[in-house]
């Protein structure tokens, strides 16, 4: 089975990525997003982003670093909260394909159908037998999303169980990351081997020809980002849209007012900083 642009043992580099060589990086595959955002707005194109991983992998520091710098209109985030009743009678994959793209629009699923194959059947919220359909249906519904010309890549982080460890308490340890501390999280965290065995099979039924998996090493949050967004751009055919300079017309001095000193007994916030 193809694992991505190379096998996960054949790292690029070793140790954790400073913050200066991060930023530096980052910035370039940045702008490349923004070149691919108006490819994609002026070809009408349409993608889907499913960003999957354990608990801890870092899906939402790799979401943030790909949308920090594009237009929210383009690439847009879904996170569904669980299920509702009404969700629940309807076919399992109607309330993910509400929110596909359509022309000019690149949707980022964090988590997505795949619940399905990992959270649901471990957790025991689905039955092994509407796990065993949704492997093998799940492919064939890819193939229509894919022979109707949205493009669509599946990423999976891969974090180790060392790594997850010290992230999970981390989150413990700081009032501001606590919050990414929910009771699933913790559940999740004493069945390890649980969540292996249903990543193995979801890899085994849908890594295909027409939607495969890559596997990115997120053992190292920033080597893990970067590496996510070079595979993003890499797989897309985009090129430089090239549009008009942009200039600032002139202002008009028609009518002069003084905005200033007409909000000069206003409230202003003290200046504290």
């Amino acid at each position: 089975m193809a694992v991505g642009d190379r096998d996960m043992s054949g790292k690029s580099g070793s140790g954790k990525l400073d913050r200066k060589t991060y930023e530096a990086e980052l910035r370039k595959l940045q702008t490349e997003l923004c070149y691919l955002q108006s490819w994609v707005k002026s070809q009408g194109e349409r993608m889907i982003i499913v960003l999957e991983g354990r608990d801890a992998a870092g899906k939402g520091g790799t979401i943030k670093a790909i949308t920090e710098r594009v237009s929210p209109r383009v690439f847009r985030v879904v996170a569904l909260p669980a299920p509702t009743e009404r969700n629940r009678s309807q076919m399992y994959m109607q309330r993910y394909m509400e929110h596909f793209p359509a022309g000019g629009e690149i949707v980022i699923f964090d988590r997505s159908w795949y619940n399905r194959a990992g959270v649901e059947y471990v957790m025991g919220f689905c039955t092994p037998e509407q796990h065993q359909r949704f492997l093998a249906l799940c492919p064939m519904v890819e193939k229509f999303v894919v022979d109707n010309g949205i493009r669509l890549l599946k990423i999976w982080l891969e974090v180790g169980q060392d790594e997850q460890d010290k992230r999970f308490k981390a989150r413990i340890e700081d009032p501001m990351r606590q919050w990414k501390l929910s009771p699933m999280d913790l559940e999740s965290y004493g069945r390890w081997y649980d969540y292996s065995r249903a990543r193995d099979l979801m890899l085994e039924y849908t890594d295909t020809e027409h939607a495969p998996w890559f596997l990115v090493d997120a053992n190292d949050k920033r080597r893990a980002r970067l590496n996510a967004i070079s595979h993003i751009l890499s797989r897309i055919p985009y090129k430089r849209v090239e549009g008009e300079k942009v200039k600032l017309p002139p202002r008009s001095n028609k009518k002069r007012y003084d905005d200033k000193e007409s909000i000069a007994g206003r409230r202003f916030v003290n200046a504290r900083y």
